[in-house]
């Protein structure tokens, strides 16, 4: 893997020719875009997916790769239960390997207050049918032979998976290509295209596209292109650096967090590893504008996360960014095909040691990668899963605060339903669009 394996660099595989008209549009090729483009063409729609630069070149290929039940938020559990079970049900029917082992996921305790949070995920876990467990000290010795520091105990989850990102995403959009969706790199979509008070379509760098439906999942752009419209969602978004080893031995089949290091067993042998809790936030007119919908996050968390006084050239909260283009112009999206921000070069190096330090029978362990994605963010860290009540016809799937990746084939069945007039199955009052504006009280999820 020489640098990140998927950038404006790769060469574009989805260029079908524009549609005039769709049931459905997609804006953006993440996780949520390519799944609710799946079961929407698995359902028969006519579905239109337009991704700016490369599909899962953003957040979307970034990630951990954790499929995780483990510790998720109660309104999003049953929704990644689900998920967990769509993920091999997906590998078999498309009939393509995703990365994808039942390894377990685990959060190491090292404080009394980490064991108390466990217990309190357990009974949640039980009535949503999860096999999550408290493992003693001793268990946890024996799950990672060989660490250097001890643990209090964990809470795992044996039925959680481990998938490799960059592998799947792609080969998910190429399914849902197969199952008549029709998927388009290098098209950014300008704005939305609004007759009598309602969406009647998109307005792409390559044209007008005519659909009833548009569903916005821009991930960190996701909240630019909805206030072009007058549709303002309190979402920023904060940047996490990630490496790849190079092959070492196996230490651990799955994937593990403590307070300090993340890591997860990757299929070439290697592992990816990030800093646990620590994130970069760039500050520009978007995060002044939301900051009071965000303090008390902040609050909650003061310390872990690095503040920068603006953000590089062209990204979506940059001082220098264009609120306000004109739909027959080029706009920002086409400025910045893919938003890849340099990771932290500080952390990287230290998550190398960190990881050394904790397995030293490893050795000196190689660097085969870094990068960094810039994770799209909710007050109350859950995203926004819901139609936008002003603008008929408009949806969102944004705002996935670090957790879209596993819970992605989840959401992207639930849109599909929705946006085709069925029920979403579970209940989604948590992810509804109003809920920053209609005087409820903030319950903040478990954290990214």
């Amino acid at each position: 893997m020489n640098g990140f394996p998927i950038s404006e660099e790769n060469p574009v595989e989805h260029n079908a020719p524009l549609p005039g008209h769709a049931d459905a549009a997609i804006v953006g090729g993440g996780i949520i875009g390519v799944m609710t483009a799946y079961f929407l063409a698995r359902k028969g729609q006519k579905v239109v997916l337009l991704e700016k630069g490369r599909i899962a070149g953003e957040q979307s290929s970034r990630n951990w790769g954790w499929v995780r039940q483990t510790g998720r938020d109660a309104a999003e559990l049953p929704i990644m239960v689900e998920a967990n079970r769509l993920w091999p049900e997906l590998q078999r029917e498309i009939n393509e390997d995703l990365g994808l082992v039942q390894s377990g996921l685990t959060y190491l305790g090292v404080t009394p207050k980490d064991m108390a949070g466990f217990e309190e995920f357990l009974p949640l876990a039980r009535a949503n049918g999860v096999d999550s467990r408290i493992l003693s000290g001793e268990e946890v010795a024996q799950m990672l032979p060989g660490a250097s520091r001890g643990y209090l105990g964990a809470l795992h989850t044996p039925s959680d998976y481990r998938a490799e990102p960059w592998v799947a995403v792609p080969r998910l959009a190429r399914a849902a290509v197969r199952a008549g969706a029709i998927l388009i790199e290098d098209c950014a979509v300008r704005g939305l295209d609004v007759a009598a008070g309602r969406i009647a379509g998109v307005v792409t760098e390559k044209g007008r596209i005519a659909a009833e439906q548009v569903m916005i999942a821009g991930g960190a752009w996701s909240s630019m292109l909805l206030r072009r419209h007058g549709v303002t969602i309190p979402q920023l978004s904060v940047k996490s650096s990630v490496l790849a080893t190079m092959p070492v031995e196996n230490v651990y089949e799955g994937g593990a967090a403590d307070h300090t290091l993340a890591f997860r067993r990757r299929h070439d042998g290697g592992y990816t590893l990030a800093p646990e809790g620590f994130h970069e936030f760039y500050i520009g007119p978007d995060a002044l504008r939301g900051a009071l919908k965000f303090l008390r996050p902040l609050m909650n968390d003061p310390f872990s996360r690095h503040y920068l006084p603006a953000a590089p050239k062209g990204f979506p909260d940059a001082w220098g960014t264009s609120r306000n283009w004109s739909l027959d112009l080029a706009s920002p999206f086409e400025a910045m095909r893919v938003l890849n921000p340099k990771p932290h070069a500080g952390r990287i190096k230290r998550l190398l040691s960190d990881f050394q330090t904790l397995f030293p029978q490893l050795g000196p362990v190689g660097l085969q990668a870094s990068w960094a994605g810039m994770i799209d963010v909710m007050p109350d860290v859950v995203p926004i899963v819901d139609r936008v009540p002003d603008l008929p016809g408009l949806w969102l799937g944004t705002g996935m605060s670090g957790h879209g990746f596993g819970i992605g084939p989840g959401f992207g069945r639930i849109l599909a339903d929705m946006m085709t007039g069925a029920e979403a199955g579970h209940d989604m009052s948590r992810f509804r669009f109003g809920r920053f504006t209609d005087g409820s009280r903030l319950v903040m999820g478990p954290g990214m």
